[in-house]
């Protein structure tokens, strides 16, 4: 999708561009018939996106909840309908009961601040990584990031092993979702989070952290700073966290190998 557009530099000169815009739309998803979130995201690896949050908000305990997943586009966006199975559906009911009593319940607020607290899961015993690791996986990068290049206003999350090298990526115009499509993408492959690290373009906040721990990630590599909640929350978890990457350095956050 190209639109035609002028850039005005600071001498007051125009030239005429053609630039692609990053796709976004409302994509609703659906468990067992019930609506429970709509998410603004790029409309691609929509089923990898619908498995991945899955995962990810703890609807589902295993890839193998979650099935019979299909996409369908409407006038007004996105529909992704699932099957869903397992401890998470009590989850799911409970999040339509409470969304049906917000308008008018003046305790979902403190609820909502119990739920942001809820102790993570223990991350794995594991090692540490190589920093060389991480700056052979920045370099490789944006090979794996066609939307990208072409609109310049993408989030890519991927999956990198020991050596750095990229096996998935994953791109959407947020950054949540795009670690969901990765998280996704690797359960259908059968890959195991643990069995390297996640690199995302994403600020690293308390939901980043929090997804990647769900998933069964050992390791988070972020190009950005990570917010105290984020750091927090890696630690409580025992997550390894390397922040600020660069093609030249990175910081250690927490070292959940120690």
């Amino acid at each position: 999708m190209g639109n035609d557009i002028s850039e005005v530099r600071a001498d007051g000169t125009r030239r005429p561009l053609t630039r692609e815009w990053v796709p976004e739309a409302p994509v609703a998803l659906e468990f067992n018939g019930l609506s429970y979130a709509v998410m603004m995201a790029t409309p691609a690896d929509l089923e990898d996106f619908a498995r991945g949050f899955a995962l990810t908000e703890g609807l589902a305990q295993i890839p193998a909840d979650i099935t019979d997943i299909a996409a369908a586009e409407t006038d007004k966006g996105w529909i992704v309908r699932s099957a869903l199975a397992g401890l998470g559906i009590e989850k799911l009911t409970d999040r339509v009961r409470s969304r049906v009593a917000e308008s008018s319940c003046g305790l979902c607020g403190i609820e909502n601040l119990e739920a942001v607290a809820r102790p993570l899961p223990p991350v794995p015993a594991h090692t540490s990584l190589d920093p060389q690791a991480i700056f052979t996986a920045l370099g490789a990068l944006r090979d794996h990031q066609p939307l990208t290049r072409r609109t310049g206003a993408a989030h890519a999350a991927a999956f990198c092993d020991e050596a750095g090298a990229i096996r998935t990526a994953r791109e959407d115009v947020g950054r949540h979702n795009a670690l969901d499509k990765l998280v996704g993408a690797l359960a259908a492959a059968g890959e195991d989070p643990a069995a390297g690290f996640i690199l995302s373009t994403a600020r690293c906040s308390y939901e980043i952290v929090e997804k990647a721990v769900r998933a069964g990630a050992t390791r988070l590599v972020t190009v950005s700073l990570p917010t105290s909640m984020a750091v927090d929350r890696a630690k409580e978890a025992g997550l390894t966290m390397w922040s600020l990457a660069r093609d030249d350095s990175v910081l250690l956050v927490n070292d959940g190998s120690a």
